[in-house]
Parts: structure tokens; sequence; C-alpha cells
């Protein structure tokens, strides 16, 4: 067993975990935070995204051990301060973003960081980062827009497909 120390969310926690514990299963497993979800175990879905010293990461390919001493964001740390929706969740609502829900916290993790990346991405741009992250419900017109709505730019011509 490894000790392990990091900030989630602000928090710092620690806990013991095998060698081959992945962060995705140290978060939820041990830290209770369910919203960083396993789809794939592949690397193939997103819907694990989570944030490691500003970076979006895909948490079932990353080892809780290599996240030692790290700053993890989760979805659970994206509210406001006084619990409503941030600027991308709510757009996320607001824009029909969502229908079954499981991708949708992978999907916020990898728009934060695309939007602080690039603060007023194209469709395009929005289209092709996503490219790591999957949803079998939406067709991700309605995720694009929602990104979109959230960086500030008007959607009203962005025609629903």
């Amino acid at each position: 067993m490894t000790k392990v120390t990091m900030t989630v969310n602000g928090k710092a926690v620690s806990g013991d975990v095998e060698g081959r514990t992945l962060l995705s299963s140290f978060l939820r497993e041990d830290q209770g935070l369910t919203g960083t979800h396993i789809g794939c175990d592949t690397s193939q879905c997103g819907a694990c995204v989570v944030h490691v010293d500003g970076q979006a990461v895909k948490s079932c390919t990353m080892l809780a051990a290599e996240a030692d001493g790290a700053t993890v964001d989760t979805i659970e740390g994206q509210a406001n301060a006084d619990g409503s929706l941030n600027v991308i969740q709510q757009a996320f609502q607001d824009h029909h973003g969502l229908q079954c829900g499981f991708c949708t916290p992978g999907m916020v993790m990898s728009a934060a960081a695309l939007l602080k990346d690039n603060a007023k991405p194209s469709e395009q741009e929005v289209r092709d980062y996503l490219e790591g992250n999957i949803c079998r419900c939406t067709g991700y017109h309605n995720i694009v827009k929602a990104i979109m709505a959230a960086s500030g730019q008007d959607v009203t011509a962005i025609a629903a497909e």
C-alpha cells in the first residue's frame, strides 16, 4: 500500500492505495465523489475527465499514486460557492446539452479546460476538442451549443440539427 495525499476540490485528502489503484477509483470509492463516471476503463469515452494541476485528465488512465501531491478538481467542485450551477453547468441545462447525464460530468470538465485555454472557441474548435468524449444520447449539437453559450457567444443563429 502507498499513502497518497492530494487536494481535491480545495480540500486536503489522503488515503492508502494499492499501486494499481486508478485515480478514478480513488475519487469514487475512497473519497465518495461519484460524479466522476467510469464508462470504459480504456480512455475512450471521457466520462471520467477531471483536472489534475489544471490539466484535463482521463482519470481512468492515471494511477492515484501519480496524483500524489497534486491538486485535483472534479465535477463536484465545479458549482459556485453558494451551490448554484456554474456558467458551464447552467449553459448545459439551458441549451439541453444532456439527456441521460452519464457523459455530462466529463463533458463539463472538458468544456472548462477548453474555455480556460480558448475563451471564444468556434463551433469546429469545440467539436474537435470533444473528440475524446463520447455521448450516446445527444448527437453533440446541444453540447457544442452549450459550450459556446458558456463562452458568452450568441448561439441563436446556430440551427438545430
